[in-house]
């Protein structure tokens, strides 16, 4: 697979317009609690329809990641946070709505709690799945092709877990499948990294390419980790999309993006 140039944004227009000069096929806008607000929802949806207008068609939303200075976690607690409970599904709701009236696609995050806040919020790490489960089989249900569900270095939801991958196998779901989440969960080792890709590839419809030395979550910049390019692109769904999620020194310039991507096909060309 030769991977497309899928670039990341929020919903400033000084930032799209700085990605779309470099004419990007994918294009993922990562939002946040202002977002959701009745005029941010306004301006989300004119910004999907401005990038739409310029003929990129593979566009992904990222649910928020936070809310109220804590992760939006698909796995929080009812009872015991319910202004959280509320955010989280109005949240995922509202953007599930867009992306059907739209037709572009919502990300959803699978999980984010280490084991202590899991087992802090739900008593114990088998409950909190079944609840993420439950939650993520009603966004499935009312999202269809529109929702697709991205791996975690929690516990919750976290690739190369055996017991999680054959869970999103049995319950059909789209995944997104983040290379370096996975690359942490399994302590830097390429060949189970390979493995869980391969074994997942046929359900997944959307990558994040982002390097990692495996240790913790440091969002490289493609080159600059330990993950084996060249073995993860032999195994990867070619029909898949991606972006590269990297951290930038500045919001408003995607180099180190564009740099990946470089990387990338450079590394595939000379294969």
């Amino acid at each position: 697979m030769m991977p497309s140039l899928g670039l990341k944004a929020s919903t400033s227009l000084e930032q799209i317009n700085e990605r779309l000069q470099y004419k990007p096929s994918v294009f993922e806008f990562y939002t946040d609690a202002h977002d959701m607000t009745t005029n941010g929802l306004a301006h989300l949806e004119e910004m999907v329809k401005y990038v739409q207008s310029t003929g990129i068609r593979h566009i992904v939303i990222h649910h928020p990641m936070a809310y109220d200075h804590h992760h939006n976690e698909v796995g929080v607690s009812a009872l015991k946070d319910p202004a959280g409970y509320q955010f989280m599904m109005s949240s995922a709701d509202a953007l599930i709505e867009l992306a059907i009236k739209l037709n572009v696609q919502v990300l959803i995050h699978g999980g984010y709690s280490d084991k202590d806040a899991v087992i802090n919020a739900f008593g114990d790490l088998e409950t909190a799945r079944k609840v993420i489960f439950a939650r993520l089989d009603y966004f499935q249900n009312i999202g269809g092709h529109h929702v697709m569900f991205e791996n975690s270095i929690s516990p919750t939801f976290d690739y190369g877990d055996e017991e999680i991958e054959e869970a999103v196998i049995a319950h059909h779901y789209r995944l997104c499948y983040d290379i370096s989440h996975a690359f942490i969960v399994l302590h830097g080792d390429n060949d189970k990294l390979v493995k869980s890709i391969a074994h997942l590839a046929i359900q997944t419809v959307h990558y994040h390419f982002v390097d990692s030395m495996g240790l913790q979550h440091d969002s490289l910049q493609l080159g600059k980790g330990k993950i084996d390019w060249q073995q993860v692109m032999k195994v990867v769904n070619p029909k898949a999309t991606n972006i590269y999620e990297i951290d930038l020194e500045d919001q408003n310039d995607s180099r180190e993006m564009r740099a990946s991507h470089d990387y990338l096909t450079n590394l595939l060309v000379k294969a």
